[in-house]
């Protein structure tokens, strides 16, 4: 199953988690200092949202598969059609380590699209995506 994802960069985390849990009907369900994140099911979605992350607004828009074998399906998919892309293998970052593979669409947006392998007690380091 594929569930979109979005991250959003916020100023004020305690503003924002207050104003989504009331526009989601459904408390976080990661809470950090620096983080939080909803995972809904109608819509299926992964939503979270930072003070890590630069300027606030979309950060990045991407899909969190179940497998490693979903997100090839993503990635090949993106190659056969000559868009290119970067890899990352077992990459900490939000409270998980997960298998990725970025892209960034015609409007400059990156796309994360990523299989989470587990999740992690640190924020770990935010990408700069570098596509070539």
């Amino acid at each position: 199953m594929k569930r979109l994802h979005l991250h959003v960069a916020v100023e004020n985390l305690e503003q924002a988690i207050d104003f989504y849990d009331t526009l989601f009907a459904h408390s976080a369900d990661v809470v950090k200092d620096d983080y939080a994140k909803w995972m809904l099911d109608d819509p299926a979605i992964n939503f979270a949202i930072s003070k890590r992350c630069g300027k606030p607004g979309l950060n990045h828009l991407g899909f969190q598969v179940d497998s490693d074998e979903e997100l090839e399906v993503i990635r090949a998919r993106l190659q056969q059609a000559e868009i290119k892309g970067m890899e990352e293998k077992e990459q900490s970052c939000c409270y998980a380590r997960a298998n990725k593979y970025w892209t960034i669409d015609p409007a400059n947006i990156p796309w994360e699209n990523f299989h989470t392998l587990e999740a992690i007690p640190t924020f770990g380091e935010s990408t700069d995506i570098e596509i070539r």
